[in-house]
């Protein structure tokens, strides 16, 4: 059995790491890896995650920024158990690793709402991504319309992904303890004929800019966007507030965007 690694927590990579021995199996036991499967740790950090799932895998992949922890982690396992990618997770490209690939991590709470758009770009190669994120994120990625947490992420995620919430995991789990709950996420492509084909671009736009200021009304936030003949081309009120608005709805203004003359 390859020696816990000793490193002090470095608040500049948001560092809280993983020790309740329940908690850890019980996220393992959720992800269930064969032993026929690409996994990919990110942010494996002290081996929390990495020590059980390579008693199941012949071999895993992890993306890890912090030097220190990428030198102890080659030193622990030999390259054929486990590929290193010394690397910024924002900018690892995780298509060239394959397709089908199950993406599992105790993300690091800073970076962890732009790391999950900059995973949206490589669902294509995914089967499922594990996470554990801060409870919060988690509350907006699967909020409904009209309420509080809905918003820009909640649309986005929802549009390409199922989501499941699976656990709750308090503060003490980790150390040093965070000063958040957090909770542990899956999410699972949608398939091509799943998801509406839109401009993309467009669609992240229009969303951005409603809720740009989430208490002022559609006709304040789109109006550089929506004229008034548009609001009701739509059928959409333009009284209603940004959280108001479907994912259908925010398809169809795009659409009515991308198909408007001039």
């Amino acid at each position: 059995m390859p020696k816990p690694i000793n490193h002090t927590p470095r608040k500049r990579f948001g560092q809280n790491f993983l020790i309740d021995d329940g908690v850890i199996h019980a996220i393992v036991n959720t992800i269930h890896p064969q032993v026929d499967e690409t996994v990919v740790e990110i942010g494996p950090g002290l081996g929390a995650l990495t020590r059980p799932l390579l008693e199941r895998l012949p071999h895993l992949h992890v993306v890890e920024l912090d030097r220190d922890i990428v030198a102890r982690l080659q030193r622990t396992w030999p390259t054929d158990r486990l590929s290193v990618h010394s690397c910024d997770a924002l900018k690892f490209d995780f298509g060239s690793l394959g397709d089908d690939l199950r993406i599992v991590g105790n993300l690091p709470y800073n970076i962890s709402t732009p790391l999950l758009f900059q995973l949206m770009e490589f669902g294509a190669h995914i089967r499922d991504m594990t996470f554990m994120l801060q409870k919060e994120v988690v509350e907006r990625m699967v909020a409904a319309p009209s309420t509080a947490d809905y918003g820009r992420l909640s649309i986005m995620l929802q549009r390409r992904f199922h989501l499941e919430w699976l656990l709750d995991v308090p503060p003490t789990a980790f150390n040093p303890p965070p000063k958040v709950d957090s909770a542990v996420v899956r999410l699972i492509p949608k398939t091509p004929v799943e998801i509406v084909a839109l401009d993309e671009a467009l669609l992240s736009r229009v969303v951005s800019a409603a809720f740009s200021q989430r208490r002022k009304t559609l006709r304040n936030t789109l109006g550089g966007l929506l004229k008034a003949e548009d609001f009701a081309a739509l059928g959409i009120d333009s009284s209603r507030r940004a959280e108001n608005l479907a994912i259908a709805d925010y398809e169809a203004i795009t659409r009515h965007l991308a198909n408007r003359p001039g």
